[in-house]
C-alpha cells in the first residue's frame, strides 16, 4: 500500500534527526545531575533552606520532564514502525488512518522538542511579564486588546501554564486600554520573547455603523521575570513614584484603595506598574524588581545590539511598525512579518494556537545568530 510505503520513508527520515536531538538535550548530562540532585534531597536537613529545596525540587523535575519526553519520543517511533509493518503483513487499510493521526502527532512532538534545544537564553526558563497597550484605533483598538489578551492566556491554558494579571486599564467604551500580566512556567520567555512588538488587526469594525474596514494596533512588551536579586543601582532622584486606585479586572485580589504603584525612569522613560498585590508595599517591591529587570536587560543589550526591543518600545503604536498583521476581511490571514509565517484559520490564532509563529520566530533568529557569528 502506498500509504504505507509513505509513512514508513517518513518515519525513516527522523531517525538520525532524534538521535542529534538526544546529543541536543545532553540527556546523559541531564539523568547524571537528576541523579545528583536527588541524593541531595535525601539529606535529612534539605528542607531547612525552603527556597533552595524548592529551587533543586523544580530543577529535578524539569529535568525529569525533558527525559520522560525525550523517551516518549522513541517509545512513539518503534510504535508506529510495529504498527506499520503489522499493516503491511496484513493488508489491513483500516489501520492507515489510525497511523498516520500517529506520525502526525510525533513529528508535532519532534518539533516541539527540537524547538526547546534553541531556549538556551539567559532567562529564557523564567516567567514572562506582558504588557499590552492600545494604539491608533480608539475603541477597536481597545477591542483588539482584549481579543490579545485572550488569545495569550488561551495559548497559557494550552501550555498548562498559570497567568496573573499585575496591572489594568479599563478602556473607555470597551476592552482594554492596557493590561500587564505574569505567565507562570518553564520557558515562558523563551517562547512569549517572540510575540514583542506591534500586532495589528484589519477586520470590520463592530463599532462603526458604517460596516468599513478598519485597521487597530496593540504594541506588545515581553520581559522575563528575573527571580534572583539583580545588582542595579537606582538612583532616586532617577524615578517617580506614582499611587493611584487599582481598577479593572483584577477580581477580588485587587484593593480598591490607591495602592497601586507606577514607577518612572527618566533616564529611559521606562514605566513600570502593578496592582495586584495585596497592598501598596508588595506592589512597590514587585514594581522595582520589574524596573530593574528592564535595565539589566538594557544594559546587556547595549553592548551586543540597538536598544530598541528591549525596553518594549516600539517605535509608533502603528502604521508600518507591526510584526505580525490578523486579516479577517475580506480574506482570513495571520501573517508574521520578521518570518513570513502564514496561518489562513484567524480563528485558530486567536484561540491560542501560536506555537507555529513562536517556533518559526524561534527558528529564524536561531538563523540570524548563527549567521552573524559566521561573518
Amino acid at each position: 500500500m502506498i500509504e504505507l510505503d509513505q509513512y514508513k520513508l517518513t518515519l525513516n527520515q527522523y531517525k538520525d534527526p532524534l538521535a542529534d536531538l538526544k546529543k541536543a538535550l545532553e540527556l546523559d548530562r541531564k539523568q547524571n545531575l537528576a541523579a545528583e540532585l536527588e541524593k541531595q534531597m535525601e539529606s535529612p536537613d534539605f528542607w531547612q533552606d525552603p527556597e533552595n529545596a524548592q529551587k533543586i525540587s523544580k530543577e529535578v523535575n524539569s529535568l525529569k520532564e525533558s527525559i520522560k519526553s525525550y523517551h516518549k519520543l522513541e517509545t512513539a517511533m518503534d510504535d508506529i514502525d510495529v504498527m506499520i509493518e503489522m499493516a503491511q503483513e496484513e493488508e489491513d487499510e483500516d489501520m492507515i488512518p489510525e497511523i498516520g493521526g500517529m506520525l502526525d502527532q510525533f513529528i508535532e512532538d519532534y518539533e516541539n522538542m527540537r524547538i526547546q534545544t534553541l531556549l538556551s537564553g539567559d532567562y529564557d526558563k523564567d516567567n514572562a511579564i506582558v504588557t499590552l497597550h492600545a494604539g491608533a484605533g480608539g475603541t477597536e483598538s481597545c477591542d483588539w486588546c482584549s481579543m490579545l489578551y485572550r488569545m495569550y492566556t488561551r495559548w497559557a491554558d494550552r501550555h498548562q501554564f498559570q497567568y496573573e494579571v499585575l496591572d489594568f486599564l479599563d478602556g473607555d467604551e470597551a476592552g482594554i486600554k492596557s493590561i500587564t500580566f505574569e505567565v507562570k512556567g518553564e520557558n515562558a520567555y523563551g517562547y512569549l520573547k517572540s510575540e514583542r512588538g506591534v500586532h495589528r488587526l484589519v477586520r470590520i469594525s463592530p463599532f462603526n455603523a458604517a460596516g468599513k474596514r478598519q485597521t487597530s494596533f496593540v504594541s506588545c512588551d515581553v520581559m522575563p521575570d528575573i527571580e534572583e536579586d539583580l545588582n542595579i543601582e537606582i538612583d532616586e532622584k532617577d524615578i517617580r513614584i506614582d499611587t493611584y486606585r487599582s481598577s479593572g479586572a483584577g477580581g477580588q485580589h485587587i484593593n480598591k484603595t490607591s495602592s497601586a504603584i507606577r514607577i518612572t525612569h527618566y533616564p529611559t522613560g521606562i514605566v513600570v506598574q502593578c496592582q495586584n498585590e495585596r497592598s501598596q508595599h508588595m506592589n512597590k517591591d514587585k514594581a522595582m524588581q520589574m524596573l530593574k529587570a528592564k535595565l539589566y536587560l538594557l544594559k546587556e543589550q547595549e553592548n551586543r545590539e540597538k536598544l530598541s526591543g528591549i525596553r518594549g518600545e516600539v517605535s509608533d503604536n502603528g502604521w508600518g511598525s507591526q510584526i505580525r498583521s490578523y486579516v479577517m476581511q475580506p480574506y482570513t490571514m495571520v501573517k508574521d512579518h520578521r518570518t513570513s509565517q502564514e496561518v489562513g484559520n484567524v480563528q485558530s490564532v486567536m484561540d491560542g494556537n501560536l506555537d507555529p509563529f513562536i517556533n518559526a520566530y524561534l527558528r529564524w533568529i536561531n538563523l540570524s545568530e548563527n549567521a552573524g557569528e559566521n561573518q
